[in-house]
Parts: C-alpha cells; structure tokens; sequence
C-alpha cells in the first residue's frame, strides 16, 4: 500500500479547498475525506460550511454529518475510523483526496497523534473548577502564562483545548507545545500536501461576502433553532456563539454579524499560522487551474 497516496488539501477557511478538491477528485477518479472537525456534525450546515447537495453528489465524500452534536467524538475517535476507512478505499483507488482546515485533525491522520504525559484526576479537578469559578477570560489567561505559543495558535474561545492544554502543562511543568509534533506513525500510504494560499485582503473579502451568504440562506433560523444545545462543545464556534449571544439580548444582530465576520478572519489568521510548519506542502494558487496541478501528482 506503500505505492497509495493521500493528497491532503489545505487552506485557509473561504481559501476555495471545497470547490478545488472536488474538481482534483474527479481528475484522479477518486473520493474525498473531510478533516474539518466543524463538519461532522449532522445538526449544522450553513454555519459550518457543510459542501451543497449538489457539491456531494458529483463525488463520495466520507465523514460529512456522520456525528450528532451530543455525541462526544474526539479527535483520537477520528483517527481510528479515517484510518480504517482509508484503508478499505484504498482497495480500490491508489490515490484518495482528504481536504479541510482543521490541522491538529489532518496531522493525526497523516502523522498519528502526539504522545502527552499522563494527567491526575486531582489536576484535572482543579483547572475545571478553576474555570467553573474563573470563567474563560482566566483560563485563556493562564495558558497564556503557562504556553504563549499554542495560546497564539489554539481556539481561545473552545474552553476543551484550553483546559486540555493547561492540564499537560501543569501536569509535566513543560509546554503543551513542547509535545506536539513529535508522533510520526507509520502508515501504509504516502500522504502529499497542497496547500492553498490567497493574498489576505482578498480573503478577507471573501470570508466577509461568505458570512453574508450563510446569512442569506438561513444562518440565523439555524443557530435560533439550536438556542437550546448551546453549552454543547461543538455549538462554542465562530457563526453560532455570536448568534447566540445576540438571541440573548447581549449583542446586536449587526454586531452579531461583525463578530462573526472578525471571528473568522481571525480564525483564519491561526490557520495560516498553523500550515507555516508544513516545509513539504506544495503551495499554489487557490485560482492555480486544478488540471496543471493534476498534472505535478498524477
């Protein structure tokens, strides 16, 4: 299985990884994966960015709406189901496309998940009450003290990270950044990286126009309709948080907006940030003509 290839496709939120990939899919006859961990869940759609109906019939994608967001899945579930279903695919094709922005789950899958020290019950106890007594602002706070480089790079507002993060910290007296990435699995596939890249007004532009069309086909009713769910972790996300916040009278729909629009940019910042790290990735265009990349991996 050596001789298989998993071409991961990168980018920044609204970089056009959905559209690209599924043209890239056609061109090798293949299927696609998803490892955006905003997607899995069957309860959202328009806030996540959930590809068309007609986007998933041109090509089977895996790992769309698979979850409900009251299940607990972690990014160690991830692995084990992707790997298993890479597996079977690659029974039948040599090369599978995997796309999405969430890089800690993209590198489980390519790498294997980083090793971290074992944490106390006692230590855990500790910091959940800390946050339960202290709120966000001092968990974000604390892990700024304790780790500044993943604080620059983690979901500030996913208080699961955070903790996570500040478990290991305390627990080892070293950074939680100072264990990541040094797991490198053995896997029976070559995995390939491209990376699309935009010049950032642009996409910020293109992030902005995005969020008014989420709105534009029902963003609003959607996170409405989900009110009730909204202290379940996968709810904690940028389109959704800030909607809540406005249904509960603490911000403005036009600032609920705002938000959102600021939030995603910002998010898409740290991605950036994060797929700096990546030396092998193959850095296009997002317009870059997919059959001339088909061409280089073919």
């Amino acid at each position: 299985m050596k001789n298989n290839t998993l071409i991961y496709v990168a980018g920044p939120t609204s970089v056009g990884k959905t559209k690209f990939s599924i043209e890239l899919a056609k061109k090798f006859k293949t299927e696609i994966l998803s490892c955006d961990s905003r997607q899995f869940y069957k309860e959202t759609s328009i806030g996540t960015g959930v590809p068309s109906k007609e986007e998933l019939s041109e090509i089977n994608h895996h790992f769309i709406q698979h979850k409900s967001i009251r299940e607990i899945y972690t990014v160690g579930d991830f692995e084990k189901e992707i790997i298993y279903k890479i597996n079977k695919l690659f029974k039948y094709n040599k090369t599978l496309i995997m796309v999405g922005g969430s890089g800690m789950y993209a590198d489980a899958v390519m790498f294997g998940l980083d090793k971290f020290p074992e944490v106390s019950k006692e230590t855990r106890n500790q910091i959940n009450y800390y946050y339960k007594v202290h709120g966000l602002k001092s968990l974000q706070n604390l892990l700024y003290q304790k780790d500044p480089i993943y604080f620059n790079i983690v979901d500030k507002n996913n208080p699961v990270r955070l903790i996570r993060a500040l478990e290991v910290s305390i627990s080892s007296g070293q950074p939680y950044s100072s264990f990541l990435g040094k797991s490198n699995k053995k896997r029976n596939f070559v995995s390939k990286m491209i990376l699309l890249q935009c010049p950032r007004k642009k996409l910020y532009n293109k992030i902005n126009k995005r969020v008014d069309l989420m709105l534009d086909k029902g963003l609003e009713k959607e996170a409405y309709d989900l009110m009730r769910y909204k202290e379940l972790t996968p709810l904690k996300t940028i389109g959704y948080k800030e909607l809540f916040n406005h249904f509960e009278g603490t911000l403005s729909l036009d600032d609920a907006i705002n938000e959102i629009k600021k939030n995603t940019r910002r998010f898409a910042k740290k991605q950036m940030t994060w797929f700096k790290k990546y030396d092998n990735a193959f850095r296009f265009s997002s317009n870059k003509p997919v059959s001339e990349v088909f061409n280089l991996f073919k």
